[in-house]
């Protein structure tokens, strides 16, 4: 089995979700008392936001050479947002890095659709690093119109969901914000932020939703076991 180096507390909630999806996915495998071999770097969330997202490569990177010069095979950066450094970071480490939006869009691809709906924090949504990753495979993406919408998403992420506050009016707005997007021509759903799933899921609409976490996981997974 391949060692998995984690960087996680990006935010800690979506941490807990990653080491367990990925522990039961290997035992479902594998079977017996089998387990994923791995490390995690598990940063401070609130330095990452008081440097901001923007001003983070220093500290996603030296976690990232801290698990690579622990001998894994492989480094997973546990938030969508992180992934803002992954090229550079790629570029800076000789250990692959697993990435979430080329995960994703393998999955929409599998599905045939060629235009999605994208909700994740504001820097997912608005910079260039994830939309670009699915451009490459044909695939276009659209995020909510209204600012006022995206300032409400990145509120209830950061300071709601980063804490594991999870209530039943967020989930309402999360599927508005969905929906709309439907409305607006897209033909799937991505919960491009690994806190979202905790709030929606496949089972709260009747058009394809991609669950990057789990997406991202299976992908883990696979490359652990091969």
């Amino acid at each position: 089995m391949k060692k998995i180096g984690l960087v996680g507390g990006i935010s800690w909630t979506s941490t807990l979700d990653y080491y367990k999806y990925i522990n039961e996915g290997i035992n479902q495998r594998l079977g017996g008392l089998n387990s994923a071999e791995c490390l995690i770097y598990s940063l401070n969330f609130s330095d990452v936001q008081n440097k901001g997202w923007t001003n983070s490569f220093d500290l996603i990177y030296n976690a990232c050479a801290n698990l690579a010069s622990s001998n894994v095979d492989a480094i997973v950066l546990g938030a969508n947002t992180a992934h803002l450094f992954a090229d550079e970071i790629q570029s800076k480490i000789n250990v692959p890095i697993i990435h979430i939006a080329e995960a994703t869009a393998k999955e929409i691809k599998k599905e045939k659709l060629g235009k999605v709906g994208l909700l994740g924090t504001k820097f997912t949504m608005e910079m260039g690093f994830y939309k670009d990753k699915l451009k490459e495979n044909n695939i276009e993406t659209i995020i909510p119109s209204e600012k006022k919408d995206i300032e409400e998403i990145q509120h209830i992420v950061k300071n709601e969901l980063g804490k594991g506050i999870v209530t039943n009016q967020s989930k309402l707005k999360f599927m508005r914000f969905a929906s709309e997007l439907i409305e607006q021509g897209a033909e799937g759903i991505i919960l491009g932020c690994t806190e979202i799933p905790m709030l929606i899921g496949q089972n709260d609409f009747d058009f394809p939703v991609f669950d990057t976490t789990k997406i991202h996981v299976e992908n883990i997974i696979d490359f652990a076991l091969t």
